[in-house]
């Protein structure tokens, strides 16, 4: 089997910060995969619902911001924002959102020559047959932190007990929520990431790729 000619497809899954889209992407420019970011379907989802409507977006609102998504939405400005994240976290708890970007998703994971989706239900309701599977985590300390050190990098002035505050939010509600609740799949492999280098845990899901490409 090779990335070339192959319908593979790799599910990365995890909660925020902590590492899978550095990794997704890593992989990608290894194997020559496309990639989707499927966080920047329900930030633009979420983002729009905000602009159109505002804070108090209702789950029609969301639904229809998810069903009129265009490749420009994809590309604005302030989707990596703390209010992103946090409206993202909103919307994808919505059945009706995640029901209009259900097809997109599955239809980008079966593209031809291989494709990496990180997210938080790949595994799981994207892409249950999916030929790799990884759960990447690391602690809350630590994802705090890098998620702070992005945050601030970028220009938001916020604070380090206000961004884990969020992150814990945000997790309570993507593990709670009725329709593909973010949990690891039974056959993906753990990746904590909390001491490990970048380099380190690529190569980790490096020797995975390898070893289910091989089979």
């Amino acid at each position: 089997m090779t990335a070339d000619t192959a319908n593979f497809t790799v599910a990365i899954d995890g909660p925020a910060a902590a590492g899978k889209g550095t990794i997704a992407r890593a992989l990608a420019a290894r194997y020559g995969f496309v990639h989707l970011d499927t966080g920047l379907l329900y930030r633009a989802t979420g983002v729009k619902a905000l602009a159109a409507v505002g804070e108090d977006f209702s789950d029609g609102d969301a639904a229809y911001a998810a069903r009129s998504l265009t490749p420009r939405d994809l590309e604005a400005r302030g989707l990596r924002t703390r209010a992103a994240g946090e409206a993202a976290s909103r919307v994808a708890a919505i059945p009706a959102v995640r029901d209009a970007l259900l097809d997109f998703q599955r239809s980008f994971a079966r593209r031809s020559g291989g494709a990496i989706l990180d997210g938080r239900d790949i595994g799981t309701v994207i892409c249950p047959d999916a030929e790799a599977k990884l759960y990447v985590t690391a602690d809350d300390a630590t994802r705090a932190g890098r998620r702070h050190a992005e945050l601030t990098a970028n220009g938001e002035q916020v604070s380090f007990d206000d961004v884990a505050a969020d992150l814990a939010r945000r997790d309570a509600r993507d593990a709670a929520r009725d329709q593909a609740p973010m949990k690891a799949a039974d056959d993906a492999l753990l990746l904590d990431t909390t001491d490990l280098s970048i380099d380190a845990a690529i190569a980790k899901a490096v020797a995975l790729i390898d070893e289910r490409r091989a089979r």
